[in-house]
């Protein structure tokens, strides 16, 4: 493919002019820092952010560490437990959507947090290849979690504008070790957890010089059913929001509404006795409305297994070679409301007059007056097939082959990295073929207005389609890297290094929806295929200059050539001055460069809808006269039935975009480590960051709120109706965020009954401004339904808080310790969709969690803590994103939950 982007002018392999390295150096500097905790002597490391080799504890960027005890100690079961806490995410609960947990650095977007295994880069999650799935990488390897919060990493990366998180794994275990943990409700109903892991390893690298070991890691989760929490979103509760769940008209029930083609105006032949608990309950105009509490799914139900081996060799005294493997397979069932007939072709679903089941025949059902035998369109959800539930597996493969050592006075590394993500889509139960049901009321088999009789039943089973695939996608990454750095001469702060290395990766991506999709008309998936691929070549330098014993400069430097969008090259400077021991100033600055995911730029595009609005909209000309981006204010024309165009979701159309073009961005940090007193420490770091070109989705409310400004977006049938709305991947304007990361500790003095020490880690939010398009205002997204959205992962806004932070209390004492973790959001304008005498905010956000460790059994270690201390309920909402009326992407209705973990070493 060809691109019209102007960089393409620029030379058309990669360069890289360590002249002006040099005389960059002479400006600003950067590097990047994590401390080694363990007792002996110091060595030489390669820390996140850097690919020079220093003295573990010295200091540079900002890099956040988070160890793997520190998971235990929080009562962490998942990596989403994490990522949900680190104050510099904005990253979303997991969802059904079957993508898994991804991380969201600065709430800049997934596909601008680059996400390492080991400091080298896995196959992308399948289907949108933009984002790694962190549910697949093995949790009981982990050593530790590094958070590179300084974005458009020149070694790594320019594509990494939000930031670089590098789980790294431990390098070597010797003997055995079994770890059971669960965690329990205190509550009844779903959301229990369980995890198993056992490691084995033997040998030790340099003992003898040899070393292996591997971990088996399996979690899972069940589904926890809205019904099991109805208290958060019972019907009074959604009416004080604005969002009466009887608002409703008309819509896809048990038992089915219906219209005549003389009367548009839906009806219902058990409304006057109360529908038919506990599938609908009443709504508006004589009508039955599903009972979202009895469908809906507040939690989704999914299990993990991830697999990891790592075996090094010690070649020579200074040369080692190792080899790792990880496998990580995960599922997850995704559920809505049971399914709905809908038209196919263009004819709707009919109940003649002929079928037994037609009101006042021979099936019982009541008679309604006026009908004079009048074919009846009915809107039937049909509840004998239950949730409609597909099953999402993912399974993630990757080999890397590495080797290590020092030549000729060089360090060198060299590796290859093959990666495999494949994900797969299966209906599990509930769907069937959309003609079989059109056919099926037209034969008079099915009945509409209740369960199915044993001759109903049958039917189903026999137009069922439980248990097919649905969609494959497949995205690889290839690639082969080297790496050499040395000290080129002595400074009066110590040595001037320099690393140089190349890096060749090859992408590809391909996604296919198979043709059962056609025929299941409640999944809205039309056939399709689309694939690509990318080849990227790269060369990179840095230079670290210790100009005196205080003042530490550092530039780097990346010149990336992308086969289908040309030469990009993008500088980092940075430095770090001590003018004290107790006191420390950084900074850095940096350009970025982001290319359209192959998705994003060669995946399927189909010519009319592939899905529906995630969120029940009035369409703004057959439902006109309400209050823009208000659903249920309108009123539909006349000829028109009501539940197909007010307060609906409507089809629209998603997928990839050929004429896209790269984001750039740029962006500095600047900050101040200090020792106020003994044994406390205190860090700020500003940090900010400007974009152009934003690849996104424009998030749904906009296209509602002016209607007119994008009725071009809005694509017609003859008849008026909505084809489908225009949703795809486009360049939209800039995005300008800003902040301060504020962290700060303090070990108390020991006491006689033990060490306390408190631990605060957080982020403010000064600017959080998003741009719809070139020229139109910047409009803020802090504490408020902004502009921004979650690109392809999910419909759901990001949530971008004024302030986040965690608060950790730590206490030990002999065998035991304990831990006391406040996760803190702050307050927040909610949508206000709605009318405006139910304009609300929603208030902070506080849930505590406590955990105690006891060492005292020989072999053992046993942890118990309590999740969401408090039992605090999550924050409640009006937006109509959220169906069941609470911040389901920000907080968890799990409650309050017991966490029990014991760990066995031979």
């Amino acid at each position: 493919m060809k691109s019209e982007n102007p960089v393409q002018n620029r030379s058309a392999q990669p360069r890289l002019l360590l002249t002006a390295i040099s005389l960059a150096v002479l400006t600003l500097t950067n590097t990047a820092y994590a401390q080694d905790g363990g007792e002996g002597p110091m060595t030489r490391v390669e820390v996140t952010g850097s690919s020079i080799k220093r003295v573990a504890n010295e200091a540079s960027l900002p890099v956040s560490t988070i160890k793997a005890e520190d998971l235990v100690k929080q009562g962490m079961t998942t990596l989403a437990d994490v990522m949900m806490a680190l104050p510099q995410s904005a990253s979303l609960a997991p969802s059904n959507a079957g993508s898994g947990t991804n991380i969201n650095l600065r709430g800049l977007g997934v596909n601008r947090t680059l996400v390492l295994l080991n400091g080298r880069r896995l196959a992308n999650e399948a289907i949108s290849d933009g984002y790694a799935n962190l549910d697949v990488i093995p949790m009981s390897a982990l050593a530790r979690v590094e958070i590179l919060r300084d974005g458009a990493s020149s070694i790594y990366g320019s594509d990494a504008i939000g930031g670089v998180v590098n789980f790294i794994t431990k390098t070597q275990y010797d003997g055995l070790q079994l770890t059971a943990q669960a965690v329990q409700p205190e509550k009844k109903g779903g959301g229990d957890e369980q995890r198993a892991t056992v490691t084995w390893g033997k040998g030790n690298l340099q003992r003898d010089g040899w070393s292996f070991y591997a971990t088996l890691d399996a979690h899972q989760r069940t589904r926890l059913a809205s019904s099991d929490r109805a208290y958060l979103s019972t019907p009074e509760m959604l009416a004080a929001l604005g969002r009466a769940p009887s608002l409703g008209t008309g819509g896809n029930a048990t038992p089915a509404n219906f219209t005549t083609p003389t009367n548009k105006t839906a009806q219902n032949p058990y409304a006057a006795s109360g529908c038919l608990a506990p599938y609908s309950i009443v709504g508006q105009k004589g009508t039955c409305v599903l009972d979202n509490n009895q469908y809906g799914t507040a939690l989704y139900a999914n299990q993990q297994v991830t697999f990891y081996t790592r075996a090094s060799k010690q070649l020579s005294e200074d040369h080692v070679i190792y080899v790792d493997y990880s496998r990580g397979e995960e599922f997850i069932l995704g559920t809505k409301n049971p399914t709905n007939a809908l038209a196919v072709n263009g004819v709707a679903a009919i109940l003649p007059s002929t079928s037994k089941w037609y009101p006042g025949k021979s099936g019982g059902v009541p008679a309604v007056a006026g009908l004079n035998n009048a074919p009846l369109t009915v809107t039937w959800a049909v509840a004998d097939g239950g949730l409609a539930t597909t099953k999402d597996v993912q399974l993630n493969q990757r080999l890397a082959v590495v080797d290590e050592g020092t030549l000729a006075g060089w360090d060198y590394k060299a590796g290859l990295v093959i990666g495999i993500s494949e994900r797969s889509g299966y209906y599990y139960s509930g769907y069937y073929k959309g003609q079989g049901l059109l056919d099926g009321l037209k034969n008079g088999k099915l009945n509409p207005f209740g369960l199915q009789d044993a001759d109903g039943k049958a039917y189903l089973d026999s137009i069922s389609v439980d248990g097919a695939k649905n969609r494959y996608s497949k995205s690889t990454f290839t690639g082969v890297d080297a790496t050499v750095s040395r000290a080129l001469m002595e400074l009066p702060g110590g040595s001037l290094a320099l690393a140089v290395g190349v890096d060749l990766h090859r992408d590809t991506t391909e996604d296919t929806k198979l043709p059962i999709g056609g025929e299941v008309t409640y999944a809205n998936a039309t056939p399709s295929h689309g694939e690509g691929q990318r080849n990227v070549a790269a060369l990179f330098a840095e230079i670290n200059m210790p100009v005196t014993k205080t003042l530490e400069l550092n530039a780097a430097v990346r010149d990336d050539h992308f086969s289908d969008f040309g030469n990009t090259i993008n500088p980092k400077i940075s430095f770090r001055w001590e003018p004290s021991k107790q006191l420390m100033f950084r900074g850095s600055a940096n350009t970025g460069f982001r290319a359209p995911t192959l998705f994003d730029a060669y995946g399927y595009r189909l010519p009319g809808a592939t899905g529906l609005t995630a969120a029940k909209w009035d369409d703004p000309v057959l439902c006109p006269g309400g209050t823009p981006g208000v659903a249920g204010t309108g009123t539909a024309l006349p000829g028109y039935v009501a539940s197909t165009v007010c307060n609906t979701t409507l089809p629209k159309q998603t997928g990839s975009n050929a004429g896209l073009k790269p984001e750039k961005s740029k962006g500095f940090t600047l900050g101040v480590v200090m020792e106020p007193v003994k044994n406390a420490m205190v860090s700020f770091d500003y940090w900010n960051i400007k974009m152009t070109d934003m690849l996104a989705n424009l998030p749904e409310q906009v296209y509602f709120l002016d209607p007119v400004k994008y009725a071009s977006y809005f694509v017609r049938n003859a008849d008026g109706t909505i084809n489908y709305i225009n949703n795809t991947i486009m360049n939209l304007g800039g995005q300008k965020a800003a902040g301060v990361d504020v962290s700060g500790s303090y070990n108390f003095p020991k006491t006689a009954y033990g060490d306390f020490k408190v631990a605060i880690d957080g982020t403010y939010l000064t600017q959080f401004d998003n741009q719809l398009y070139n020229g139109s205002p910047f409009v803020s997204n802090i504490g408020q339904f902004g502009l921004a959205s979650n690109g392809t992962t999910s419909s759901f806004p990001i949530i971008t808080y004024r302030w986040k932070h965690t608060l950790k209390l730590n206490w030990a004492a002999g065998n035991w310790s304990s831990q006391l973790t406040q996760n803190y959001n702050s307050k927040y304008t909610d949508q206000n969709l709605v009318a405006k005498q139910y304009w609300r905010n929603i208030n902070s956000y506080k849930l505590w969690n406590a955990t105690t460790t006891y060492n005292g059994f020989k072999n053992i270690q046993v942890t118990a803590g309590i999740t969401n201390l408090f039992n605090v309920a999550p924050p409640a909402t009006n937006s109509s994103l959220y169906t069941y009326g609470y911040l389901s992407s920000a907080g968890s209705a799990i409650g309050r939950a017991y966490n029990v973990r014991m760990t066995y070493t031979f």
